[in-house]
């Protein structure tokens, strides 16, 4: 398993997303955590609004776990507030967030967090109130790192104008079928092709290379917007029958190729699984240490229906 630089701590580069895990024994969440570790991951990701009540994938976590101190310290712990689910709607506010981070350490049986994000956009956001959150939460020991999620470059800059922290990751969505983020540098300024278009403030890719912000990459096999994997699927025949070859040729399953598209890219991005199945984690985890050549890269990219000018 290859590492990455997040802040200061050197974090697997494919992770496991605990967003699924509330409808799951403990029996269960202890094989998959344990698949996890086996495979080289010891980051987890949460969020305060993941489970049928606020907080509840967190708690389903910590009561499966167990956690004593020594196993707390092995591990890295993410999770994210600002969702408010009555709604919804998004709440940056100081009260907000601090409330949020200390129920989280309630959850999760913990004395602190190691990274705490920002869930989404808030368009009412005031960089003050965050900043006041987050010296509260760095100073009293409860949190280590903080980051965002689903934000853009200038957003990213409308916080630093108050925030002192640096935020070290930039959750986004991304994977072979659904990546914006990298297909509008590709074709910047080509007349006709829609992925040339600049979105979310533009550049958000090479604007987290430039500032040391990780892109923690959700989704990694949705073909869209949850709209079904890509994997398998029919409906991209071409760009399977390309990861299919590739996995024969690397002798890895093909959740693993999938991986290797992100890995491989130059930004040291993570990879953050959502699967609750133990076989798949241990399969996508391969993928850290597929080499892709520039060829094979740019194979699934076209392949996935991006276009190279």
């Amino acid at each position: 398993m290859k590492t990455i630089t997040l802040g200061d701590v050197q974090a697997p580069n494919v992770v496991l997303g605990l967003m699924r895990i509330g409808s799951l024994g403990d029996d269960e969440i202890r094989t998959l955590i344990a698949a996890a570790r086996d495979a080289g991951i010891d980051f987890f990701d949460h969020a305060a609004v993941y489970g049928d009540e606020l907080h509840g994938c967190e708690r389903r976590f910590a009561e499966a776990m167990q956690l004593g101190p020594s196993d707390r310290a092995a591990v890295t712990l993410q999770t994210k507030a600002g969702i408010v689910p009555d709604g919804p709607y998004f709440d940056f506010s100081y009260e907000h967030l601090v409330a949020s981070a200390e129920e989280s350490l309630r959850a999760l049986r913990t004395d602190y967090l190691d990274v705490f994000l920002l869930h989404r956009p808030d368009a009412l956001v005031e960089p003050e109130e965050v900043a006041r959150a987050f010296d509260e939460l760095e100073s009293s020991g409860k949190v280590r790192a903080f980051g965002v999620s689903n934000h853009t470059p200038r957003q990213i800059d409308l916080l630093r104008t108050a925030v002192r922290q640096p935020l070290v990751a930039n959750q986004l969505q991304l994977s072979i079928t659904h990546a914006p983020i990298v297909a509008q540098g590709v074709a910047t300024n080509m007349v006709g092709l829609d992925q040339s278009v600049t979105l979310d403030g533009g550049g958000v890719l090479d604007y987290c290379r430039i500032n040391g912000i990780t892109v923690q990459a959700w989704s990694p096999f949705q073909a869209g917007f949850f709209t079904g994997v890509f994997l398998g699927s029919p409906d991209h025949p071409e760009l399977n029958a390309v990861i299919d070859r590739l996995a024969a040729a690397y002798d890895v399953p093909p959740i693993a190729i999938a991986t290797a598209w992100i890995t491989r890219h130059p930004a040291n991005m993570q990879v953050v699984l959502g699967t609750t199945n133990a076989d798949r984690v241990a399969g996508a985890a391969l993928g850290s240490d597929v080499p892709l050549t520039r060829p094979e890269w740019y194979e699934l990219f076209r392949a996935a229906g991006h276009q190279v000018p």
